[in-house]
């Protein structure tokens, strides 16, 4: 995160705390004019907004500088932010399957806590079953396309997902979808694009992909997944390095728990964006998990049609062929 260039520690002295108060419950805060050029517009739940230069963000807070004070503001307390004179960020500006073919949304999203963005986006991540084992997905559009990795679904036919939607009482409620559709494999990005079908009594929630691809060593991201079944399970860490070079491909190298059913489902970055697609971990080991980079999850949904599935042919196209068997030497 950019604040840790800064410092690591802020001394927050009692005033602050009642000048924090002043702000969040009272009135928007207005800087000297020689600041208003590099500073943020903060806009809060409450209505207020506060204006200053963002010195420190962490993920339950952020320390804004304000001219004469320096005030933490927490993160559930924040609605929007933008440069001043600037527009909100906006939620999504990508229209879903609109007429480039475009089969995602992209965002600009406001940070929060790991809490609150697992349980917005929560409802995105789907159950993978097929007769071979089990993985994780995410929809990315209303019609139900959803990514899984391609090992997940390898040579199978019959995949089924189970959907964990929010109920009218507010718990979660399971449900069951068979007859889910492949629509496209790429086995060398070990990406996978199905489609659910439709349900009259459910609303599929699709998730965000990053707007912005640019990522950082030590970025706090987290994971929702099915590891081991165990749906919509949540696991926190960070970027242990951006680019590791695995057999010729880049991938996220994180220290957020990454395990057996995990494969497919979404990694996200602090602000509840997807920045990957987990797919594997190295093995008796901990905290080394991978996922493949936003990239190429964009360039493969950009492009799925030509890697469309057919159906006569599970293998998509390819196969491989027995070598020549060796001819016995004449004589013997």
């Amino acid at each position: 995160m950019a604040g840790k260039f800064f410092f690591s520690k802020v001394k927050m002295e009692p005033g602050v705390h009642r000048f924090l108060l002043f702000a969040l419950f009272g009135m928007s805060l207005m800087l000297p004019a020689g600041t208003v050029a590099a500073a943020e517009s903060i806009e809060l739940k409450t209505g207020q907004r506060v204006e200053g230069d963002v010195l420190k963000e962490q993920p339950d807070a952020i320390y804004v500088d304000v001219g004469v004070e320096v005030i933490r503001i927490p993160t559930e307390k924040i609605k929007s932010r933008s440069q001043v004179g600037a527009k909100p960020e906006a939620v999504s500006t990508a229209v879903v399957e609109s007429a480039n073919g475009r089969l995602y949304q992209v965002a600009s999203l406001p940070r929060k806590s790991i809490r609150e963005l697992a349980d917005q986006f929560g409802e995105g991540v789907v159950l993978i079953q097929t007769p071979g084992g089990l993985g994780s997905g995410f929809l990315v559009t209303e019609s139900g396309f959803c990514v899984t990795n391609y090992h997940v679904v390898e040579k199978e036919t019959r995949i089924a997902a189970t959907v964990l939607h929010r109920g009218v009482n507010g718990e979660f409620n399971r449900q069951r979808i068979d007859d889910v559709r492949i629509v496209a494999l790429n086995p060398f990005f070990d990406l996978a694009l199905l489609q659910l079908p439709k349900q009259e009594n459910l609303k599929y929630k699709p998730v965000f992909l990053a707007r912005d691809e640019a990522l950082y060593d030590g970025e706090d991201v987290f994971a929702i997944g099915n590891p081991l079944g165990l749906e919509r399970s949540v696991s926190q860490g960070i970027i242990g390095t951006k680019n590791r070079n695995v057999r010729g491909m880049v991938y996220i190298q994180t220290t957020a728990d990454i395990n057996p059913g995990n494969s497919g489902g979404p990694l996200f970055n602090a602000r509840g964006e997807v920045i990957g697609v987990t797919n594997m971990k190295l093995l008796f080991s901990e905290g080394l998990g991978f996922a493949i980079p936003i990239p190429y999850l964009k360039l493969f949904l950009d492009n799925h049609e030509a890697f469309a599935f057919d159906r006569n042919n599970p293998n998509t196209g390819y196969r491989y062929l027995d070598a020549p068997r060796r001819q016995r030497p004449a004589g013997k």
